[in-house]
């Protein structure tokens, strides 16, 4: 007999990238599973509320990342122990720790070695992540990985056009890193290169589909600034509705995924699910990806990225799927590989 699933306990507030993966891999298990509990939570204190009243021994899941609990990683660490003192609890761990944290690295690297050693077992999203954990969180145990899963299988067709403006779209939260500054300097190369084949090329932009992440509103005028002096307009949204965000996503622009040290990236999945192919900066996750979903995604080098905008806005059919893309894995397949690993415990 199969035994039921884990209480899954969804935290975070409800525009988190986290929170809702986890609640959308939450009801998607639901789907699957009548007998599964789901309960969200908006912050720590109604989390203990709710480990408080489960049975000793209670299985519980968590999809997590440390910016989730509190101002600091160690605050992180703290709340995973005590409810791992309170279940038997397993983690999906979001955002695993690497050099390009910078100064925070090692601190986060040992919150996250506190949590994996506190949790019964835990899983990531992808092959890197566990390539990750190995390299900077040797000693811990390993992760079971289940890659993030899209909300349709086959993607739609997305009615973009031709437009005489070269814009590059880049879905998310702004912050540095993310890659709007290099999307900047090479929109201003792009349009340089094209006028000067002749190619009439109307108003260069960079528009950001989100809000600056909290304490980086300073960094979306500088990047204004720089941008002015290169001839860019930097355009930014600000927070969106699910509605308004999906109507960004197959508006006319070049959509462009520059984060090189991403660790697992739902915004790649925001643009196929629209029917978009993003451009994607190389790396060892890129390639996983590309690997798992053939044709959705178009990898560049840092050095290329110029030349691809030109190229992309020369023929704007590159920017979109074909009709009938598998998007596969899906978040029912993701449900039905969670419910295997928690059933193998």
């Amino acid at each position: 007999m199969i035994s039921a699933p884990p209480l899954l306990l969804v935290l975070g507030p409800e525009g988190h990238g986290v929170t809702r993966y986890g609640r959308d891999v939450a009801d998607a298990v639901l789907a699957r599973d009548a007998g599964a509990r789901v309960v969200q939570v908006a912050d720590v204190a109604a989390g203990d509320r709710v480990l408080a009243e489960v049975d000793a021994g209670a299985r519980v899941h968590l999809h997590t990342t440390d910016r989730l609990f509190g101002a600091t990683p160690e605050d992180a660490a703290d709340v995973v122990e005590r409810w791992a003192r309170l279940s038997r609890l397993t983690l999906t761990l979001h955002d695993v720790p690497q050099p390009s944290d910078g100064t925070m690295f090692e601190r986060r690297r040992t919150a996250y070695a506190r949590m994996i050693t506190a949790a019964e077992r835990v899983a990531v999203n992808s092959r890197h992540e566990q390539q990750l954990m190995a390299e900077f969180l040797p000693g811990t145990a390993p992760a079971h990985a289940v890659a993030l899963g899209t909300r349709t299988d086959v993607a739609r067709v997305s009615s973009v056009g031709a437009d005489r403006d070269l814009r590059v779209l880049i879905a998310g939260f702004v912050y540095p890193g993310k890659g709007h500054r290099p999307a900047v300097v090479a929109a201003a190369r792009a349009a340089e290169t094209l006028r000067s084949r002749g190619e009439d090329v109307g108003e260069v932009a960079v528009r950001a589909i989100g809000a600056p992440s909290r304490g980086h509103e300073d960094d979306v005028l500088r990047l204004r600034d720089e941008a002015a002096r290169l001839g860019v307009a930097f355009e930014v949204t600000g927070f969106l509705d699910d509605a308004a965000f999906g109507r960004e996503l197959v508006a006319p622009g070049i959509p462009l995924a520059a984060h090189e040290h991403v660790s697992a990236s739902r915004s790649m999945l925001d643009w196929v699910e629209a029917g978009r192919r993003p451009l994607v900066v190389d790396s060892r996750y890129a390639a996983e990806m590309d690997e798992l979903r053939p044709g959705t995604i178009a990898r560049y080098t840092a050095d290329e990225l110029a030349p691809r905008l030109a190229d992309a806005w020369l023929d704007p059919a590159f920017t979109r799927l074909a009709e009938g893309t598998s998007l596969a894995p899906t978040l029912e397949d993701v449900a039905t590989s969670y419910l295997a690993w928690w059933a193998s415990a």
